[in-house]
C-alpha cells in the first residue's frame, strides 16, 4: 500500500512538472503567434502542436532533449554576442536549430541511434493537433472567451490523455520505417529552436534597448506565461491522477 501511494505521488509530481512546462510554453507560443499576426484557430493549434512535441521529447527522451537544449542555449548566447543590438527571432531560431541538429547528429554518432525519440515526438505532435482542434471546436461552438489559465489547463489535460492513450500503438506503428540516424538530430533541432525563441524573449525582458517598441509586446507575453504554467500544472495533476487510477501507470512508461 505504501509503495502504491509513493508511486502515485511520484506520478503526480512528474505530471505537475510536465504540465507546468507545457502550459507555460503553450501560452508563451500562443501569445507570440498572435502578435506575429496569426488569428482564429491557427495560434491555438500551432501552439499546442509545438508545445506538445517539445514536452513529449523531454518526457520520453530526456538525455537527447538536454543535448538539444544545451546546444540551443550556447548557440543563442553566441548569436546575441555577435549580433549586437540587431536581434531577429527568425535568425536566432535558425541558428539554434542548426546547432541542435549538429549536436543531435553527434549524439547519434556516439552509438545511441534510436528512432523511438522521434516516434514519441510525433505522438506528441498528433496529441497536440488533436487537443488544439478540440479546443477550437469547444470555444467556437460554445462561443466562450477563456483566459490563459483555463486554456492551458484544458489543452494539457487533452494532450496528456491523448498522448497516454495512443503512445503505444503510434510508437509501434512507427517502428521499422523511421530512420534511426535522423531521429536524434531532428528531435534535438526542435528542442534547440524552441530554446532559441525562449532566449529571444528573455533577452527582450532584460535588455529593452535591443527591441525598442517591441518591449511592451514582449512584456505582455511574459505576463501570461506564469498563469499558463499554473493552469498547466493543475491540468497535468488532474489528468495524471485520473490516468493513474485507470491503470496507465508512469512506471510502465519507457524512457529513452
Amino acid at each position: 500500500m505504501r509503495d502504491r501511494f509513493f508511486a502515485i505521488a511520484v506520478s503526480l509530481l512528474v505530471w505537475c512538472l510536465a504540465g507546468a512546462l507545457f502550459g507555460g510554453l503553450f501560452i508563451g507560443l500562443y501569445e507570440v503567434l498572435v502578435l506575429l499576426g496569426l488569428s482564429g484557430w491557427q495560434p491555438l493549434v500551432v501552439g499546442a502542436v509545438t508545445a506538445a512535441m517539445t514536452t513529449a521529447a523531454f518526457y520520453s527522451a530526456m538525455p537527447l532533449a538536454l543535448v538539444g537544449a544545451t546546444a540551443g542555449v550556447l548557440a543563442s548566447i553566441a548569436y546575441l554576442v555577435i549580433s549586437g543590438q540587431t536581434i531577429s527571432l527568425t535568425m536566432i531560431t535558425l541558428v539554434a536549430a542548426g546547432s541542435g541538429l549538429a549536436a543531435g547528429a553527434f549524439f547519434a554518432w556516439t552509438g545511441r541511434q534510436n528512432a523511438r525519440p522521434l516516434a514519441e515526438t510525433l505522438t506528441g505532435m498528433l496529441a497536440g493537433f488533436g487537443a488544439g482542434l478540440a479546443m477550437v471546436v469547444v470555444l467556437t461552438t460554445m462561443d466562450l472567451a477563456v483566459g490563459p489559465f483555463v486554456m492551458a489547463a484544458g489543452v494539457v489535460a487533452i494532450v496528456g490523455t491523448l498522448f497516454q492513450l495512443n503512445e503505444h500503438w503510434i510508437v509501434q506503428a512507427c517502428h521499422g520505417w523511421l530512420p534511426d540516424s535522423l531521429a536524434a538530430p531532428l528531435v534535438a533541432g526542435l528542442i534547440a529552436s524552441v530554446v532559441g525563441a525562449a532566449v529571444w524573449l528573455m533577452a527582450g525582458m532584460t535588455t529593452p534597448m535591443l527591441f525598442g517598441s517591441e518591449r511592451s509586446l514582449i512584456d505582455q507575453v511574459l505576463r501570461e506565461v506564469p498563469t499558463g504554467a499554473l493552469g498547466g500544472m493543475l491540468g497535468g495533476a488532474a489528468t495524471g491522477l485520473i490516468l493513474e487510477l485507470m491503470g496507465f501507470r508512469l512506471e510502465d512508461h519507457d524512457v529513452v
